[in-house]
This record gives C-alpha cells, structure tokens and sequence, in this order.
C-alpha cells in the first residue's frame, strides 16, 4: 500500500477518536486574566503549562523534551507555532486533493501533480507570486498585530502579549468557538490534532509526488 494511502486512511479513521484527556481547565498561582484566555489558567506544574492538545493514548508527548524548563512565554510561542503550520498544513491537504482533480484557474491549464503547478503558474502569470507576496503579508501582520509584542518592546523572551491565548486570532465567521471553556478546549484539541496528521500528510504527499512526479488522486485511483 501506498504511503499517501495510508496516510489518509489514518486521517479518516482517526477524526472520530478525538477526545482530550483532561476535560477542564487547569489552576495554579501562576495566573493571567481566565476570561481573556478562554477559560485557560496557567500551571507551572502542569504539561505544557495546561494547554490542551494531549490525546490518549499518547498523553502527554514530548520526545524531544521542548516543554521541559520551558517558560510560560515560549510555550505560548511553540503553541502559537504548532497551530498555526497545523492550519496552513490542513488547507494543504486540500489543496492538493482538489487542485489535481479541479482546476479551472489560468484556463484549466495547470494541471499534473501539485508540487509543479506553482512552477506552472510562474510561466503562465509571473505575477501571480507578487500578489500571493502581498497577501500573506496582509494577513502575517495582522496576526501580528493581534498577538505580538511590537519588535521595541520585546524584553528578554516575551514574544507574545499577555492577554493572548495562542492561535486565537478573533478570526470565527461561522460562529464555531465556543463559550464555554471546556468545550473550548475539546474544541482546541480536535484542531490541534487534525493539524499534527495534517502536517504529517503533507509531507506523505510531497515525499510521494517527488518520487514519482503522479498525482495524489491518481495513486488513490
């Protein structure tokens, strides 16, 4: 079986488990304002400062030991960090689900396996990338502007503003966030964890597309 076939049959199979470990919110006399971080109350003492996104049967894995010793502020960055590729790896997935399979931009013109169609797109609009530039920097800076410290001001390793929980960026136009801390963080978990087999598919994808320059849809086919 191909490897992309068995990444996705772990992604569809998996959606359903989800469930974080640990169901409420955590407390220590390490504090910030609850109701600013949705219902989140830092503990020293707890895994990852009692950020959600552990999974059993896995619990609380770190091989690598990034949360040991780490600071309140740098786990907030690594978090910040892992969910926003987490996201970006999602869209991915689709991304290269669909455009092999539907592409009616640039007259239909761009077609084969994902990993060449921005090479394609170069010949086709060489100004496609300038724009794309444009865009990722509007949308870079305003999460910027929503969660970090201004470059002046940054002291020591204070990245992150104080009253920001990690990856909430206010962006919710289907309404989907909810109130209630608990569910929040069920909620946060379910994303984080559909963003770690995401970023592992991904690179499933690009590994197989690079070793035989098919198409993802043509290897499930």
């Amino acid at each position: 079986m191909k490897f992309t076939a068995v990444i996705l049959a772990l992604a569809f199979g998996a959606a359903s488990a989800f469930a974080p470990i640990t169901g409420r919110a955590t407390r220590s006399s390490v504090r910030t304002n609850a109701a600013e971080l949705n219902g989140w109350v830092p503990d020293e003492e707890a895994f990852a400062w009692g950020l959600p996104g552990a999974l059993a049967p896995v619990g609380n894995f770190d091989p690598a030991g990034f949360a040991e010793d780490c600071s309140l502020q740098e786990m907030k960055r690594y978090r910040e960090a892992e969910v926003t590729h987490g996201r970006v790896a999602m869209l991915s997935v689709i991304g290269f689900l669909v455009a092999e399979s539907f592409h009616p931009l640039f007259g239909g013109e761009i077609i084969g396996p994902a990993i060449d169609h921005l090479t394609e797109v170069r010949k086709i609009q060489p100004e496609f990338f300038e724009l794309l530039a444009v865009a990722i920097g509007i949308v870079e800076t305003s999460r910027a502007q929503n969660g970090w410290v201004p470059p002046a001001q940054v002291q020591g390793k204070q990245f992150l503003n104080d009253d920001y929980y990690p990856g909430d960026i206010g962006f919710d136009p289907l309404g989907l966030k909810p109130e209630d801390p608990i569910e929040y963080a069920e909620m946060q978990t379910k994303e984080l964890q559909h963003g770690r087999l995401a970023m592992l598919a991904s690179m499933g994808f690009i590994a197989q597309e690079l070793v035989d320059h098919q198409g993802i849809a043509e290897h499930l086919a």
